[in-house]
């Protein structure tokens, strides 16, 4: 029977499992001894198997008002909907941190599943990596933030959630971020693993780019489920606010991203090594980094837990240990890892030496912004604030020429290459941005809104001509066309879907610079215009609902005498907490949406008037869909055959060539 005291003593085994796994098996492969490697699969698994019991019995104990739990009191109550009670579960910081666990976990367990055609050695290697990463946590877990600790009396009823949480979007978020996060462990793993064995080739970079591609997809999609919560529950009418929070997870996925490209040159021409390996190392160093700043009380964000900074002084003596380690190992192995295959500054892999360089300066850009603020008052004891006019200043310089570039990079040939075979090809694509230029600068305002938008449809241009090129489009028979697609590797495809991606997401963001919205204070009945549209406000009703009361407005729009919509935006009322919050309505036709935030009541029972938020959003859903089609992207690449299949196994080395391929 699930209960907390068994949730504990599972979570209490897995964390000996997870010690056993990050040493026996680095014995053995330091001793070539096949039985002590063998052992690391099997520890992995039941270190996954244990974690997921100690989950389950959280879960139980928050479906079943256990709350003589501390954590169930402070972070739930009788009334809570059901859903709320299981996905409030990682709501907190203690759950969330044991679910970063499980899913390291089931990353461990993946490898040992996935990874059969690895050489013995390092897959003992990198499961043993990842049980020593898992060690970290689950003391963590058992000695700060334990989630099964008891309190006496029990209350009768909890605290219950806070309400900004009690979303489905934020209630799915942390376990798609998070796996996006803790799925670096396993490139890291690799690259550790590498860096201790002396060796990395086309076969290591073959291995490490489908957990890379993954743990991208998944954080592709936190980051854009983040965005969307933000947008449409915090009721401000933005989708990204350069939160601190935020950044910390914006920055490993631009270093992972980059980590991606640099794996492909890996494992077509062997050269980047030194790349590949430090930014592994980098990007899950950062989504430590990232847990660190949420946990420490050091950042101010509405999604911060910062309420113990002596969690945060556990998890920076994690990182000193992880990241200082690794650091360490790579600074001793860095000069035995040799450049590899040789190329010119125009061809493929110099483009994507270019974007390596260009999406890490962004980063340090994030990074740099980010952190200023919090040295600064801890150094020099001033506060101040760093926000989107600095970052937009900064990042979209250098967006830019990484949006110009991701056009051609894929049409250049491996080693050497001509530019202006490729300018040919890319012609229509160019007509297309001017055109697109043209038409901005009548549409949009600001200089960086129209190259934004430019660069966006040059972005979404070039992927379209990059499979007409490989499918012959136009210049054979369109039933040859279709075989040749049906014939094109799905990494292929799968790239240029994901370029398009990033095309649409960015003219979305373009056009939701040209955002319109008014904030009014009116009667029920009175007509405003936005947009050319009529908004009135008919009415204003009280409603119960599962655990709040709320507010419901119903918002009539019209546009030239026509009904378009009617909306209900509303007002919750949390009396357990004591808190409000706003229930966005938002109407969409895919071209813009409607945005309607109905605020406080104010002046006599009477003739009581009522704040009105009121947004008219360009292209706004396209940001979230452009994420959505890149990480369709990701994932398609991940089915191609040449992913799943693996690397074949490596040749013997004689010892004279244990070195660096």
């Amino acid at each position: 029977m699930l209960s907390p005291e068994l949730g504990h003593y599972a979570l209490a085994l897995a964390c000996v499992l997870a010690a056993v796994q990050g040493i026996i098996p680095l014995i053995g492969a330091s001793r070539r001894d096949a039985r002590l490697m063998a052992l690391a699969p099997g520890l992995a698994i039941g270190q996954m198997i244990a974690l997921g019991v100690s989950f389950l019995s959280l879960i139980y104990a928050a479906v079943t008002d256990d709350f003589s739990v501390q954590n169930i009191a402070e972070n739930s109550a009788v009334s809570k909907p059901l859903l709320y009670k299981i996905t409030g579960v990682w709501g907190n910081h203690e759950g969330s941190i044991l679910l970063w666990a499980l899913i390291l976990g089931l990353c461990g367990a993946a490898v040992a599943a996935f990874g059969r055609n690895l050489p013995s050695a390092l897959r003992a290697r990198v499961i043993a990596v990842l049980g020593l990463v898992a060690t970290g946590f689950e003391l963590f877990c058992l000695t700060t933030s334990d989630p099964f600790a008891r309190i006496w009396p029990a209350p009768m009823d909890g605290q219950g959630m806070n309400p900004l949480l009690q979303d489905p979007g934020l209630a799915f978020h942390p376990p798609i971020l998070y796996t996006g996060y803790v799925g670096f462990a396993v490139p890291f793993a690799f690259a550790i693993a590498a860096l201790i064995e002396g060796r990395v080739d086309a076969a290591w970079g073959r291995w490490v780019r489908p957990w890379a591609v993954a743990a991208w997809c998944f954080l592709t999609c936190g980051i854009a489920m983040g965005s969307w919560w933000s947008y449409y529950v915090l009721g401000w009418g933005g989708y990204w606010f350069w939160d601190p929070v935020e950044n910390a997870s914006l920055i490993p996925w631009l270093t992972g991203t980059a980590l991606i490209h640099s794996a492909i040159v890996v494992e077509k021409r062997e050269a980047l090594k030194i790349w590949t390996v430090l930014l592994a190392i980098a990007t899950f160093s950062f989504s430590l980094s990232g847990t660190f700043l949420v946990r420490s009380g050091i950042l101010n964000s509405v999604h911060a837990f910062a309420n113990d900074p002596a969690r945060g002084v556990f998890i920076l003596g994690l990182l000193g240990v992880v990241i200082g380690g690794s650091l360490a190992l790579f600074a001793y192995r860095a000069p035995t890892l040799t450049a590899g295959g040789l190329f010119a500054p125009i061809s493929r892999e110099g483009a994507l030496v270019l974007n390596n360089i260009l999406l890490c300066s962004l980063c340090a850009v994030v990074l740099t912004g980010t952190m200023y603020p919090p040295f600064m008052s801890l150094l020099f004891d001033r506060t101040i604030s760093v926000g989107k006019p600095f970052f937009d200043a900064t990042t979209i310089p250098l967006a830019l020429p990484l949006f110009i570039f991701m056009g051609f990079g894929p049409m250049l040939p491996w080693k050497r290459a001509q530019l202006w075979p490729v300018l040919q090809k890319l012609w229509l694509a160019a007509i297309v941005a001017a055109l697109a230029c043209a038409v901005a600068v009548l549409e949009l305002s600001g200089v960086l809104a129209i190259l934004c938008a430019a660069a966006a449809l040059w972005v979404i241009a070039a992927s379209v001509t990059d499979l007409a090129e490989r499918t012959k489009l136009f210049r054979v028979p369109v039933a040859t066309s279709l075989q040749r697609a049906r014939m094109l590797p799905r990494a292929i495809i799968g790239t240029a879907i994901a370029h398009a991606g990033v095309g649409i997401t960015v003219l979305g963001l373009a056009a939701m610079s040209q955002a319109q919205h008014k904030i009014v204070e009116v009667p029920i009945g009175t007509t405003e215009q936005l947009a050319g549209y009529d908004w009135t406000l008919k009415a204003v009703e009280q409603e119960p609902g599962p655990n709040y009361t709320a507010m419901v407005a119903t918002l009539e729009v019209r546009h030239n005498g026509r009904l378009v919509t009617v909306m209900h935006p509303s007002k919750r009322s949390f009396n357990s907490q004591n808190q409000t919050t706003t229930d966005v309505a938002i109407h969409t036709n895919m071209l813009a949406d409607l945005y309607g935030v109905l605020g406080d009541r104010h002046g006599p029972d009477s003739s009581p008037t009522y704040v009105l938020r009121l947004h008219y959003n360009p292209l706004a859903p396209w940001m979230w869909l452009g994420a959505l089609i890149m990480a369709f992207g990701g994932a398609l690449s991940l089915s191609d055959r040449r992913m799943r299949v693996g690397a074949p196994q490596r040749a013997k080395s004689t010892p004279a060539s244990t070195s660096v391929a």
